[in-house]
This record gives structure tokens, sequence and C-alpha cells, in this order.
């Protein structure tokens, strides 16, 4: 991702974009419900290797760099919603969205949740 230019060409793939959403359940409680907000082009980094090992287990964590354009609507608390190269469901937690003192693109720091059997990555 270093250097100047569009960033576009390395976002190889479409991310769901699903944001928490917070009403009144009608009994003096709340709800909260995931509502889909729109897609993202998007770029997901790999695991380390210590992660993949660590992904092994079951229900393991682990965290990825998305990036994304500059501009993209993306939260804390989102998910993002996708499937890999071989079509496995994946969905992201954001934990963090960033951008760097330049706006060439933004980083999200995400965590990806696997049951067990589950591909890592």
């Amino acid at each position: 991702m270093r250097g100047r230019g569009s960033i576009g060409r390395y976002l190889n793939r479409q991310l769901e974009v699903h944001r928490p959403e917070t009403t009144d359940d009608g009994h003096g409680g709340q709800s909260t419900t995931l509502v889909l907000k729109g897609t993202v082009r998007a770029k997901v980094d790999q695991p380390s290797p210590t992660e993949r090992m660590v992904a092994a287990q079951t229900l393991s964590r682990h965290s990825h760099d998305i990036f994304l354009l500059p501009r993209a609507d993306v939260r804390r608390g989102d998910e993002l919603r996708g499937t890999d190269a071989l079509g496995n469901a994946q969905v992201f937690r954001v934990q963090s969205v960033i951008q760097p003192s330049t706006p060439v693109y933004t980083k999200a720091l995400v965590e990806l949740t696997q049951g067990e059997g589950e591909p890592d990555g």
C-alpha cells in the first residue's frame, strides 16, 4: 500500500457494511439489530503466521487490516461481511478505523472469529 496514487487498483473484494442500530422495543427496553448500510471495496490483509497458528484453535480470534477508499463509511462496531477467494463466508468486526495524515486510504483493524473446522483467514 505504499506510494502515491489511487489505492483503488488494490481493492479486490466487495464487503457488505452492517451497522448496529438500537430501537425502542415498545416495552420499555431496546433492541439492537445489524442493518445493511451498503458495500465497500476492500483489500483484506492476511494474518501473521503466529495468528494463523492461534487460529487453528477452537473459536479463535485474530486480527486483519482491511484497506478501503479514503471516504468509505466504515465505523468502529460495524461488521464487514463477504467471502474469501474460496467462497468461504467471513464476518469481520471493526475494532478501529484510521487514516494516514494524507488521506489516500482508510485502514480498519478488524477481528475475525472462527468456529471449529473453519479455514484460517
